[in-house]
Order: C-alpha cells, then structure tokens, then sequence
C-alpha cells in the first residue's frame, strides 16, 4: 500500500494526496452484510444542533464488522479485501467453511486466498483471534477486547496495535501506542498483527471540498465575528481564556480526579514538559 500524488494541473491538486488502493480486490461491497446508514447532520432526537460543523458528505453504506470473531474453530478463507468508507482500515470479506460471510479488519500481511481461524488453540498466525493468555509475550495485536465476548474496542484503526508486554495471573499487560500500560483479563480476544493500511495519515485532503466529501463543515474562528455572535467577538479577545459561544470555558481538564482504575491503567505516558 502507498499514496499516490496528484499532478499539480490545478491549484487544489498540488497538494492532494490519496491511497494508491493496492490491496483493494473489489469495488462493491456485500450484500448482505450492507445496510444503510441515515445521516443525522449533527442533529439529537430533538432536531437541535448538539454537535457544530457536521453535515453533507458522501452518501456511505455501512457494512457491518466482525469484531467479536466469535466463529471458533471454524477455518474461514479470506475471499476480497474492500475499501470501508466508515473507517480508516480496510476490511475483508471471509467465506467460512460452512458458507456463512462475515466482514473482519483487514490485517496487514493477509492477502487474497489467506485462511484464518479464532479461538483458543488457534495458531499465532496474522489474522487468527485467539484470547490473550495464550498470545506469546512481544507480540503485537489488535481489535483487542477489554471484557471477555464483548468485542475488541482496542487498536482498530488503520494501522494501530498494542504490544503483549507480561502476564501476571488472570491478567495479561498491554503496551498502547501512546505507551501506557494497560492490564487486560488473559480471556478477552485479540487478533494477530498489525491493522493494514498504515499508510492513512499520509494522506493531504488538498482542498476544502475533501473534507465537504468527509461531511465535515467549516469552523469559523470566534475572533473575526462580531461581539454579538461570540464572547470572542470584535477588535481583540482581549487576553481572556478561550470559551465556547456559549461562554463555557474550553481546553481545560475534565478527567475526573477519582483515583484511577488500579486494574485497567498502569502508567499513564509522561504529559508536558520535563522537570529537571
């Protein structure tokens, strides 16, 4: 997988960068793992904007996603691998041998024709599922799950994965992307490798109609509206912290200052400037 540049013939193409779709078998997706996806723009249950500057965007199917590879025991060939316009990974179409569908991450490394497996007992194979007591220690994961049979919720996006680092009892400890530690029941599933499409945050949207695509709307700064539309409003802000339009204070912590989960959190990465 790699990006593919654009040639400058016009101003917003100079920049403009998209993924070269390689690994891409197929253009349509299936069936009957297809359903339709409303769009809210923005909008909660009482027609209110409670989230700014969504809307538009690209009409999306939604295709739904094997996270909880629940099929144990069952070997399932990997028969294309699809572009999701849901998410930044791609993901795969596998056929199992008792003729049920199922879409899954697309790991990279698994091509067409590849067989997977999850379960206890399966191989340590990229692409097979398999609970975390049983992944060896240095191994790197994803679509990892933090309650048993619930579904991973961990290293799901293009690229991402979390490192086993030990074992201790029931509890098997995960190094995440941003180095903290996290301890996780030794039953809960993960899957081998590396989640594929890597190459996702290279890409420059190039110009402003890329993101309209996306459904992301523009954000207009609070300092160039006028004092009646934003407190930021008028000449200057005048050095006062930045609020909402509402008048909210916003960039603060919100974390609640309750002790944190000795079971899931280790160590948090160090934040901010080091002290000598």
């Amino acid at each position: 997988m790699g990006i593919r540049q654009f040639k400058p013939v016009t101003k917003s193409s100079r920049f403009r960068s998209i993924s070269d779709f390689d690994v891409i078998t197929r253009t349509t997706s299936e069936k009957s793992l297809t359903e339709p996806l409303k769009k809210s723009g923005g909008r909660d249950n009482h027609g209110h904007i409670s989230m700014r500057r969504l809307g538009g965007g690209h009409k999306r199917n939604y295709r739904v996603i094997d996270f909880k590879r629940n099929k144990f025991g069952i070997v399932g060939t990997v028969k294309e691998i699809e572009y999701d316009p849901n998410r930044s990974a791609r993901i795969a179409l596998i056929e199992y041998t008792d003729g049920e569908k199922r879409y899954v991450l697309h790991a990279k490394g698994v091509v067409q024709g590849d067989t997977i497996v999850s379960g206890p007992g399966s191989d340590v194979r990229v692409g097979n599922a398999l609970p975390l007591k049983e992944v060896p220690l240095g191994t790197d994961v994803h679509n990892v799950e933090l309650l048993p049979r619930k579904g991973g919720q961990m290293a799901r996006s293009a690229g991402t994965s979390v490192q086993v680092v030990a074992k201790e009892g029931e509890y098997v400890t995960l190094r995440m992307a941003s180095t903290e530690m996290r301890l996780v029941h030794g039953d809960c599933l993960a899957t081998i490798g590396e989640v594929g499409n890597a190459e996702h945050e290279l890409k420059s949207a190039g110009k402003a109609g890329a993101s309209r695509w996306a459904g992301r709307r523009p954000k207009v700064r609070g300092e160039v509206m006028n004092p009646v539309d934003h407190p930021h409003g008028g000449r200057t802000r005048g050095g006062r912290n930045v609020v909402s339009p509402w008048g909210k204070k916003e960039g603060v912590k919100t974390r609640n200052k309750k002790k944190a989960s000795q079971r899931l959190i280790v160590r948090g990465r160090k934040r901010g400037k080091a002290t000598q």
